[in-house]
Protein backbone atom coordinates (compact mmCIF):
# COMPACT_ATOMS: atom_id res chain seq x y z
CA UNK A 1 0.00 0.00 0.00
CA UNK A 2 2.98 2.50 1.33
CA UNK A 3 4.66 1.56 -2.26
CA UNK A 4 1.72 1.86 -4.63
CA UNK A 5 0.84 5.29 -2.57
CA UNK A 6 4.34 6.88 -3.72
CA UNK A 7 4.42 5.59 -7.45
CA UNK A 8 0.85 5.89 -8.04
CA UNK A 9 -0.21 6.93 -11.73
CA UNK A 10 -3.79 7.79 -11.14
CA UNK A 11 -7.16 7.37 -8.95
CA UNK A 12 -7.64 3.98 -9.44
CA UNK A 13 -4.15 3.24 -8.03
CA UNK A 14 -3.90 5.98 -5.49
CA UNK A 15 -7.82 4.10 -4.07
CA UNK A 16 -6.04 0.03 -4.37
CA UNK A 17 -3.18 1.79 -2.13
CA UNK A 18 -5.46 3.43 0.26
CA UNK A 19 -6.89 0.49 0.81
CA UNK A 20 -4.32 -1.84 1.62
CA UNK A 21 -2.74 0.42 4.14
CA UNK A 22 -6.59 0.81 5.46
CA UNK A 23 -6.80 -3.11 5.59
CA UNK A 24 -3.49 -3.14 7.24
CA UNK A 25 -4.39 -1.22 9.76
CA UNK A 26 -7.68 -2.79 10.70
CA UNK A 27 -5.35 -5.91 10.70
CA UNK A 28 -3.05 -4.81 13.39
CA UNK A 29 -6.58 -3.55 15.12
CA UNK A 30 -8.38 -6.57 14.91
CA UNK A 31 -5.05 -9.21 15.92
CA UNK A 32 -2.87 -6.98 18.73
CA UNK A 33 -5.95 -6.30 20.87
CA UNK A 34 -6.73 -9.92 21.51
CA UNK A 35 -3.28 -10.49 21.37
CA UNK A 36 -2.89 -8.30 24.40
CA UNK A 37 -5.47 -9.28 26.14
CA UNK A 38 -4.37 -13.14 25.78
CA UNK A 39 -1.02 -11.56 27.23
CA UNK A 40 -2.30 -9.87 30.21
CA UNK A 41 -5.02 -11.54 31.50
CA UNK A 42 -5.63 -10.41 35.16
CA UNK A 43 -5.28 -7.05 33.58
CA UNK A 44 -6.80 -6.25 30.21
CA UNK A 45 -7.71 -2.23 30.20
CA UNK A 46 -4.55 -1.00 31.92
CA UNK A 47 -2.63 -2.70 29.18
CA UNK A 48 -4.90 -2.22 26.29
CA UNK A 49 -4.84 1.62 27.68
CA UNK A 50 -0.90 1.07 27.27
CA UNK A 51 -0.99 -0.10 23.45
CA UNK A 52 -3.32 2.50 22.35
CA UNK A 53 -0.50 5.09 24.32
CA UNK A 54 0.75 4.83 20.30
CA UNK A 55 -2.05 6.02 18.52
CA UNK A 56 -1.63 9.13 19.69
CA UNK A 57 2.16 8.78 20.56
CA UNK A 58 2.23 7.82 16.89
CA UNK A 59 0.66 11.50 15.85
CA UNK A 60 3.03 13.19 18.09
CA UNK A 61 6.14 11.61 16.58
CA UNK A 62 4.60 11.95 12.85
CA UNK A 63 3.97 15.75 13.59
CA UNK A 64 7.40 16.50 14.41
CA UNK A 65 8.84 14.04 11.88
CA UNK A 66 6.81 15.89 9.12
CA UNK A 67 7.71 19.19 10.31
CA UNK A 68 11.36 18.50 9.94
CA UNK A 69 11.25 16.98 6.91
CA UNK A 70 9.30 19.56 5.37
CA UNK A 71 10.29 22.47 6.68
CA UNK A 72 14.17 22.01 7.88
CA UNK A 73 15.27 18.91 5.18
CA UNK A 74 12.92 19.82 2.29
CA UNK A 75 11.68 16.35 1.39
CA UNK A 76 9.16 15.74 -1.52
CA UNK A 77 6.14 14.38 -0.45
CA UNK A 78 7.13 10.72 -1.67
CA UNK A 79 10.07 10.32 0.44
CA UNK A 80 7.90 11.54 3.23
CA UNK A 81 5.51 9.04 2.67
CA UNK A 82 8.55 6.16 2.30
CA UNK A 83 9.58 6.69 5.67
CA UNK A 84 6.49 4.96 7.41
CA UNK A 85 8.37 1.82 5.59
CA UNK A 86 10.44 1.67 8.81
CA UNK A 87 8.33 0.88 11.46
CA UNK A 88 6.55 -1.52 8.72
CA UNK A 89 10.10 -3.25 8.43
CA UNK A 90 10.42 -3.33 12.30
CA UNK A 91 6.96 -4.94 12.61
CA UNK A 92 7.99 -7.83 10.46
CA UNK A 93 11.72 -8.64 11.82
CA UNK A 94 9.29 -8.45 15.46
CA UNK A 95 6.89 -10.82 14.74
CA UNK A 96 8.90 -13.01 12.47
CA UNK A 97 8.68 -16.51 13.71
CA UNK A 98 7.39 -15.72 16.88
CA UNK A 99 4.21 -17.66 18.68
CA UNK A 100 1.29 -16.30 19.25
CA UNK A 101 -0.66 -17.25 22.45
CA UNK A 102 -4.17 -19.03 22.04
CA UNK A 103 -6.83 -16.25 22.43
CA UNK A 104 -8.70 -16.44 25.76
CA UNK A 105 -11.67 -17.87 24.42
CA UNK A 106 -9.55 -20.63 22.75
CA UNK A 107 -7.90 -21.62 26.07
CA UNK A 108 -10.90 -21.30 28.67
CA UNK A 109 -13.16 -23.49 25.51
CA UNK A 110 -15.60 -21.68 24.91
CA UNK A 111 -17.02 -22.54 21.32
CA UNK A 112 -17.75 -20.98 18.31
CA UNK A 113 -21.49 -20.62 19.04
CA UNK A 114 -20.62 -19.47 22.21
CA UNK A 115 -18.59 -16.90 20.86
CA UNK A 116 -21.85 -15.81 18.39
CA UNK A 117 -23.92 -15.89 20.90
CA UNK A 118 -21.68 -13.51 23.30
CA UNK A 119 -21.64 -10.69 20.45
CA UNK A 120 -25.29 -10.92 19.73
CA UNK A 121 -26.12 -10.17 23.61
CA UNK A 122 -27.92 -7.12 24.88
CA UNK A 123 -24.57 -5.97 26.36
CA UNK A 124 -22.40 -5.73 23.78
CA UNK A 125 -25.25 -4.70 21.44
CA UNK A 126 -25.25 -1.17 24.03
CA UNK A 127 -21.21 -1.28 23.74
CA UNK A 128 -21.44 -1.61 20.20
CA UNK A 129 -23.38 1.44 19.87
CA UNK A 130 -21.86 3.71 22.15
CA UNK A 131 -17.87 2.59 20.58
CA UNK A 132 -19.91 4.36 17.21
CA UNK A 133 -20.25 7.73 19.80
CA UNK A 134 -16.69 7.55 21.48
CA UNK A 135 -15.36 7.01 18.33
CA UNK A 136 -16.68 9.80 16.90
CA UNK A 137 -16.24 11.94 19.89
CA UNK A 138 -12.87 11.10 19.44
CA UNK A 139 -11.89 10.73 16.03
CA UNK A 140 -14.38 12.98 15.01
CA UNK A 141 -12.79 16.38 16.77
CA UNK A 142 -9.35 15.27 15.88
CA UNK A 143 -9.26 14.69 12.47
CA UNK A 144 -11.32 18.20 11.95
CA UNK A 145 -9.38 20.36 14.26
CA UNK A 146 -6.88 21.60 11.54
CA UNK A 147 -9.92 22.93 9.38
CA UNK A 148 -11.78 23.89 12.29
CA UNK A 149 -9.54 25.57 14.46
CA UNK A 150 -6.95 27.24 11.39
CA UNK A 151 -8.75 30.45 11.86
CA UNK A 152 -8.77 30.90 15.45
CA UNK A 153 -5.96 32.48 16.31
CA UNK A 154 -4.07 29.10 16.93
CA UNK A 155 -1.76 27.18 15.61
CA UNK A 156 -3.95 23.93 14.61
CA UNK A 157 -0.83 21.32 14.45
CA UNK A 158 -0.15 22.55 17.78
CA UNK A 159 -3.36 22.16 19.37
CA UNK A 160 -3.63 18.59 17.40
CA UNK A 161 -0.06 17.75 19.17
CA UNK A 162 -1.12 18.69 22.72
CA UNK A 163 -4.29 17.14 22.63
CA UNK A 164 -2.87 14.15 20.90
CA UNK A 165 0.20 14.28 23.52
CA UNK A 166 -1.87 14.21 26.49
CA UNK A 167 -3.53 11.12 25.37
CA UNK A 168 -0.21 9.27 24.71
CA UNK A 169 0.79 9.90 28.28
CA UNK A 170 -3.19 9.46 30.28
CA UNK A 171 -3.38 5.91 28.40
CA UNK A 172 0.12 5.21 29.80
CA UNK A 173 -0.19 6.39 33.03
CA UNK A 174 -3.78 5.29 33.85
CA UNK A 175 -3.49 2.16 35.74
CA UNK A 176 -4.44 3.70 38.72
CA UNK A 177 -7.29 5.52 37.78
CA UNK A 178 -8.75 2.57 35.62
CA UNK A 179 -8.51 0.24 39.32
CA UNK A 180 -9.78 3.52 41.64
CA UNK A 181 -12.80 4.20 39.33
CA UNK A 182 -13.36 0.55 37.05
CA UNK A 183 -13.92 1.19 33.51
CA UNK A 184 -16.93 2.39 33.68
CA UNK A 185 -16.14 5.09 35.79
CA UNK A 186 -13.35 6.12 33.81
CA UNK A 187 -16.16 5.74 30.55
CA UNK A 188 -18.07 8.11 32.31
CA UNK A 189 -15.53 10.80 33.17
CA UNK A 190 -14.66 11.05 29.96
CA UNK A 191 -17.51 11.71 28.31
CA UNK A 192 -18.10 14.57 31.32
CA UNK A 193 -14.60 16.27 30.08
CA UNK A 194 -15.04 15.67 26.31
CA UNK A 195 -18.33 17.55 26.58
CA UNK A 196 -16.97 20.58 28.59
CA UNK A 197 -13.96 20.54 26.15
CA UNK A 198 -15.33 20.52 22.94
CA UNK A 199 -18.05 22.93 24.15
CA UNK A 200 -14.97 25.08 24.84
CA UNK A 201 -12.75 24.79 21.70
CA UNK A 202 -16.54 25.71 19.99
CA UNK A 203 -15.69 28.99 21.57
CA UNK A 204 -12.56 29.59 22.17
CA UNK A 205 -10.30 31.57 20.51
CA UNK A 206 -6.84 32.45 20.68
CA UNK A 207 -4.49 30.99 23.66
CA UNK A 208 -7.58 29.79 25.45
CA UNK A 209 -7.86 26.77 22.23
CA UNK A 210 -4.84 25.22 23.78
CA UNK A 211 -6.33 24.91 27.42
CA UNK A 212 -9.69 23.49 25.48
CA UNK A 213 -7.40 21.16 23.48
CA UNK A 214 -5.99 20.19 26.81
CA UNK A 215 -8.62 19.05 28.05
CA UNK A 216 -10.11 17.44 25.29
CA UNK A 217 -6.71 15.10 25.36
CA UNK A 218 -7.90 14.32 29.04
CA UNK A 219 -11.53 13.83 28.12
CA UNK A 220 -10.98 11.26 25.02
CA UNK A 221 -8.05 9.72 25.90
CA UNK A 222 -9.27 6.73 27.98
CA UNK A 223 -12.42 5.94 25.74
CA UNK A 224 -11.27 3.46 22.48
CA UNK A 225 -9.05 1.02 24.70
CA UNK A 226 -11.18 1.29 27.99
CA UNK A 227 -14.22 0.14 25.95
CA UNK A 228 -12.37 -2.53 24.15
CA UNK A 229 -11.35 -3.30 28.12
CA UNK A 230 -14.59 -3.34 29.12
CA UNK A 231 -16.01 -5.98 27.12
CA UNK A 232 -12.81 -8.07 27.34
CA UNK A 233 -13.07 -8.22 31.02
CA UNK A 234 -17.35 -8.53 31.01
CA UNK A 235 -18.09 -10.32 27.86
CA UNK A 236 -14.79 -12.69 27.78
CA UNK A 237 -16.92 -15.04 25.30
CA UNK A 238 -16.73 -12.85 22.75
CA UNK A 239 -13.22 -13.46 22.60
CA UNK A 240 -11.13 -11.83 19.37
CA UNK A 241 -14.74 -11.51 17.57
CA UNK A 242 -15.90 -9.18 19.81
CA UNK A 243 -12.57 -7.03 19.89
CA UNK A 244 -12.84 -6.94 16.30
CA UNK A 245 -15.98 -5.93 16.04
CA UNK A 246 -15.94 -3.14 18.57
CA UNK A 247 -12.72 -1.66 16.56
CA UNK A 248 -15.09 -2.25 13.47
CA UNK A 249 -18.13 -0.19 14.80
CA UNK A 250 -15.39 2.81 16.00
CA UNK A 251 -13.86 3.02 12.55
CA UNK A 252 -16.88 2.39 9.73
CA UNK A 253 -19.13 4.78 12.72
CA UNK A 254 -16.23 7.40 12.39
CA UNK A 255 -16.03 6.85 8.80
CA UNK A 256 -19.91 6.93 7.84
CA UNK A 257 -20.28 10.03 10.36
CA UNK A 258 -17.65 11.90 8.74
CA UNK A 259 -18.75 11.69 4.97
CA UNK A 260 -22.51 11.67 5.61
CA UNK A 261 -22.72 14.17 8.41
CA UNK A 262 -20.05 16.04 9.20
CA UNK A 263 -18.88 17.19 5.74
CA UNK A 264 -22.14 18.51 4.25
CA UNK A 265 -22.95 19.84 7.51
CA UNK A 266 -19.80 21.79 7.35
CA UNK A 267 -20.78 22.64 3.99
CA UNK A 268 -24.22 24.02 4.84
CA UNK A 269 -22.70 26.16 7.42
CA UNK A 270 -20.42 27.78 5.35
CA UNK A 271 -23.62 28.53 2.83
CA UNK A 272 -25.63 30.12 5.42
CA UNK A 273 -22.45 32.74 6.56
CA UNK A 274 -22.17 33.18 2.83
CA UNK A 275 -25.77 34.04 2.41
CA UNK A 276 -25.75 36.06 5.53
CA UNK A 277 -22.98 38.48 3.54
CA UNK A 278 -20.08 37.42 5.47
CA UNK A 279 -17.06 37.73 2.63
CA UNK A 280 -13.92 37.05 4.68
CA UNK A 281 -13.40 33.43 4.20
CA UNK A 282 -11.25 33.08 7.31
CA UNK A 283 -14.55 33.88 9.53
CA UNK A 284 -16.69 32.04 7.81
CA UNK A 285 -14.56 29.03 7.94
CA UNK A 286 -14.00 30.00 11.69
CA UNK A 287 -17.99 30.43 12.66
CA UNK A 288 -19.06 27.32 10.49
CA UNK A 289 -16.13 25.02 12.28
CA UNK A 290 -17.17 26.03 15.47
CA UNK A 291 -20.79 25.17 14.91
CA UNK A 292 -19.84 22.09 13.72
CA UNK A 293 -18.18 21.33 16.88
CA UNK A 294 -21.19 22.56 18.69
CA UNK A 295 -23.09 19.46 17.02
CA UNK A 296 -20.21 16.91 17.92
CA UNK A 297 -20.30 17.81 21.61
CA UNK A 298 -24.02 16.31 21.50
CA UNK A 299 -22.15 13.07 20.99
CA UNK A 300 -20.68 12.66 24.82
CA UNK A 301 -23.54 14.45 25.81
CA UNK A 302 -25.67 11.12 25.01
CA UNK A 303 -22.51 8.84 26.56
CA UNK A 304 -22.88 10.72 29.84
CA UNK A 305 -26.40 9.21 29.81
CA UNK A 306 -25.81 6.21 28.43
CA UNK A 307 -22.37 5.68 30.76
CA UNK A 308 -24.87 6.61 34.33
CA UNK A 309 -27.12 4.01 32.75
CA UNK A 310 -24.63 1.22 32.26
CA UNK A 311 -22.96 2.15 35.79
CA UNK A 312 -25.98 1.44 37.26
CA UNK A 313 -26.80 -1.19 35.77
CA UNK A 314 -23.13 -3.07 36.46
CA UNK A 315 -23.11 -1.50 40.29
CA UNK A 316 -26.63 -3.38 40.39
CA UNK A 317 -25.53 -6.84 38.46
Amino acid sequence: GIVLTIFAGGFWTLFLSTFLIGFANGTVEAVCNPLITSMYTTNKTTMLNKFHVWFPGGIVIGSVLSLIMTEYLHWNWQMRVAIILLPTIMYAILFWKQAFPPTERVATGVSMKGMIGAVLSPLFIFMAICMFFTANTELGTTQWVEKLLKSSGAQPMIVLALATGVMAVGRYFGGPIIHRLNPVGVLLMSAILATISIYWLSVASGNMVYAAALLFGMGVCYFWPTMLGFVSENIPKSGALGLSLMGGAGMLGNAAFQGLFLGPKLDDYKAVEKANGIVDTNLIDLTAGQHLLSNIALLPIFLIVAFTGLYLYMKKK
